[in-house]
């Protein structure tokens, strides 16, 4: 076997997670190879955030593990490692300047994604890593104490293997569950992956007509009618900006809930509760609609309703609630008040899915988080392999967290494959 071809470190996947992890090892004195099947590195971080790359939120370690619920717990050392303030340094080490959004998501100072990648790249030049593109790797098998890769161009020795390979989502950047097959080969468990942070498709015709509308702030709860106990029957519920779209609804508010009706067993048995006006109470909303009713004079019934809610969708919550457009604000009688309240509060939506994997941010599943000690990224049946990002079981809400937690254990397990 050619020397070149012998390695401390194979990292396989030149994504998010792969990039800090062969950047990591290669710091720490180890001979590392970067092997990725694209052309180019980083394709899902330059597609992410609308091509700005949401790198991070804004909270402490604490509040990146309660975001992840109860997977949360896997990262208290990968979190320790690298946390957000150690993240944000790392980029800011690579001249890349970040900003602080009022939703607490960080992004580049200059919104684009290329520059977080660039970053990357830099620190993993400057480290000394070799990183190989348009390199996919075919097999991976143990060979004596180490492991023998062979990709589509060589065969390759390693001491030390960490796959980063991500999940499904985005499969158009290359991330189409290849790494899946590998930790399985070595005795892994695979939770079913699923469609996570991807939009949702509801049966009703009436919110097709809305695309392109956008309410800033909007509640929504996945409901469950066939639960058999009330308490089952709230299966998520979040709090952000919506945006109405041919299929149904998309926007941070609706992703961060399809993870839920993607997992469930029947989705099109499910139901959505929309609040349009989550700051306003129930009570306080119909007080404003008397008052307004009576002070409306010839004005019409539209006139009633809040002024933050988008003129389009008014006219929905009002045929919705079985008043005519024509009726006059102050002939409004108090049950259709009541009924127009309810509509702006409770709208209900029958779910008939998500969009998929096609349109996923994130992937649900992955191997079993179980079967990986969280205090190295160590496969606990396979010494020496190492697995971190979005292969593992864990997925986070939007907001930066799964960008986090792909660096935190990456990092770890590029600190720890020495």
């Amino acid at each position: 076997m050619n020397d070149t071809n012998a390695w401390d470190v194979v990292v396989v996947g030149a994504g998010a997670a792969g990039l800090v992890a062969a950047s990591r090892a290669a710091e720490l004195g180890r001979r590392v190879l970067l092997v990725e099947k694209n052309p180019r590195p980083g394709v899902k971080i330059l597609m992410s955030g609308g091509t700005r790359c949401n790198i991070t939120q804004a909270t402490d370690n604490r509040g990146v593990i309660a975001a992840f619920g109860r997977q949360g717990r896997f990262l208290h050392s990968a979190l320790a490692s690298l946390g957000v303030d150690e993240t944000l340094a790392l980029f800011a080490a690579e001249g890349l300047r970040t900003k602080v959004e009022p939703t607490g998501k960080i992004f580049p100072e200059s919104d684009r994604a290329a520059d977080v990648l660039t970053a990357l790249v830099r620190r993993l030049d400057r480290h000394g890593a070799a990183m190989a593109l348009a390199e996919p790797l075919r097999d991976i098998a143990r060979d004596g104490a180490g492991f023998r890769l062979t990709t589509d161009k060589r065969l390759l020795l390693a001491r030390k293997v960490i796959l980063t390979t991500g999940g499904q989502s985005y499969p158009g950047s290359g991330t189409t569950g290849d790494g899946y097959a590998w930790a399985t080969a070595f005795g892994h468990t695979v939770v079913p992956p699923r469609p996570a942070l991807t939009p949702l498709v509801v049966a009703d015709a009436w919110p097709r007509e809305l695309r392109g509308v956008t309410i800033p702030d909007a509640a929504l709860r996945v409901l469950d009618p066939l639960a058999p106990r009330p308490r089952d029957k709230i299966l998520a519920e979040r709090r952000g900006s919506l945006l109405f779209a041919h299929f149904g609804l998309s926007g941070p508010v609706a992703l961060d809930v399809s993870r839920v009706v993607a997992r469930h067993d029947r989705p099109a048995s499910l139901a959505l509760e929309c609040d349009f006006l989550p700051a306003t109470k129930p009570a306080e909303l119909e007080t404003a609609l008397r008052e307004r009713s009576a002070g409306a004079g010839k004005r019409l019934a539209a006139a009633t309703l809040p002024d933050a809610l988008p003129r389009r969708l008014v006219e929905a919550l009002l045929a919705l609630a079985g008043v005519r457009p024509d009726r006059k604000a102050a002939e409004l009688t108090r049950d259709e008040r009541t009924r127009l309240a309810r509509q702006c509060k409770s709208t209900m939506l029958a779910l008939s899915g998500t969009l998929g994997f096609k349109k996923a941010e994130v992937t649900s599943g992955g191997v079993a988080l179980d079967e990986i000690d969280s205090r190295d990224m160590q496969s606990k049946l396979a010494p020496g392999l190492f697995i971190a990002g979005e292969l593992l079981d864990l997925d986070g809400p939007i907001g930066g967290y799964n960008f986090q937690a792909a660096w935190s254990t990456g990092w770890l397990a590029g600190t720890s494959a020495v």
